[in-house]
This record gives structure tokens, sequence and C-alpha cells, in this order.
């Protein structure tokens, strides 16, 4: 008869590790302790940041009185409406003819006298039917030929000149005077030159002759 031999088992990696399971844990345990210990104690030092501040000193604003707003004013009344008179009017009335015999002439009051006006002071409105006309045209052209600045001529810059003419009864010439500038003041003592050359006919009021203010341009240009 044979003796039996026990059998011998093999140990398992689970068997190993349940085994070693308690160094594993508390050798972990400890260095996991030396490192927060390492970590605590050479972390650098953390100060909280000053964040404080000043606030301004409020200012009380004084508000202005209040004020009283007056209501508004009443409507107007409309006005009452016109009623017819019942007072009788005589349709008869007549205004009695006024007559030479019952205001003889030397009652009457004299006419108002007209006060004189010198119309050669400043130029004014006078009233004409005919009004006066040049007479010496050819001369007026040579004399604006003359006149003419040459500087202005011969840069080409022309422009009118309205010029107020005062002419008596017979037709002279007795005053002139700018009326409206041409924006150059050689233009303008160029025109008062040759204004001095002019001649007129006489204007007429109908058939008199009158004195009387005209304007007339006298036009500088390059031909």
């Amino acid at each position: 008869m044979t003796e039996a031999v026990p059998a011998v088992l093999a140990e398992t990696a689970n068997d190993r590790l349940k085994r070693t399971f308690s160094s594993w844990f508390w050798g972990s345990m400890i260095a996991a302790t030396l490192l927060h210990a390492g970590t605590f104690a050479f972390w650098p030092e953390l100060t909280a940041e000053d964040i404080s501040f000043e606030s301004e000193e409020l200012e009380a604003i004084e508000l202005p009185p209040e004020i009283e707003i007056p209501p508004p004013p009443q409507q107007i009344a409309r006005p009452a409406t016109p009623v017819m008179a019942t007072a009788e009017i005589d349709e008869d009335i007549t205004i009695a003819p006024t007559t030479f015999e019952e205001n003889p002439i030397e009652d009457l009051p004299p006419p108002p006298e007209e006060a004189e006006t010198d119309l050669s002071s400043a130029p004014t409105f006078t009233p004409f039917t005919v009004a006066p006309s040049i007479l010496n045209r050819n001369d007026v052209v040579r004399a604006m030929e003359r006149e003419y600045p040459p500087l202005l001529r011969d840069a080409g810059i022309g422009g009118q000149v309205r010029v107020y003419f005062f002419i008596d009864e017979d037709g002279v010439v007795q005053d002139y005077r700018i009326d409206q500038s041409s924006g150059h003041q050689a233009l303008d003592d160029a025109a008062l030159a040759v204004a001095d050359v002019y001649r007129f006919s006489a204007a007429l009021n109908r058939d008199k002759k009158v004195p009387v203010w005209v304007s007339f341009p006298i036009t500088f240009q390059v031909r």
C-alpha cells in the first residue's frame, strides 16, 4: 500500500497582496504625511492685499425754494353781439348848400404856405414826366477811356459805379456823388472824374423845366 503525500498549494498574487497590504498602507501614509509637512514648511508666506479706500465727503446741496405757479388767467369773455339801434332816423336830412354869398372870399382863411425845401442838399425823389438825356455821349466815352485806372484795365478788372447827378432847370450839373460803389476805390474816383464831363438836357414836369436828382451807371470794362 502506497503512503499519501500532502499536496503543496501554489501562492497566488492576491495572497501576496494581502500579505504585503499592511506594509504598503502604512508606508504610503508616512510618505503622504512627510510630503504635506514639507509642502507647508517650504510654502511661501501669503499676505492679504490692502483693499481699503477713502470715500469723499458728501456735500449737501441746498434745493431752491419751491415756486408757486399762479393759476392761468381767466378766459376773456366774448364781446356782446351788436344790436341795431331802435331810434328812428329821418331820411330827408339834407346838407345846406355852401355859397359865396354866405361865405365871402374876404372871410376865408389863406391857403397854407408851402415850405420851401432845398433839393440840392441831398438826393431825394423829384417828380418829372420827361427825364433828362445825355447830350455829349462821345465826350463821356473818351473821358471813361482816359480816366480808366491803367492797373485795373491791364489786369482786366472792371466794374459799374452808379452816380447821383443833381441837374438844375437849365440842364447844368450842380452836384454829383456816389450812389452805389463798384467795390474798388480807384474805379469810384474815376467815375466821379467822368461825371464832371456829363451834359444833360433839362428835365420836364409836364411842360415846366424842373431841377431833379437822377442816377446814371458808369461802367468800366475791358473791350
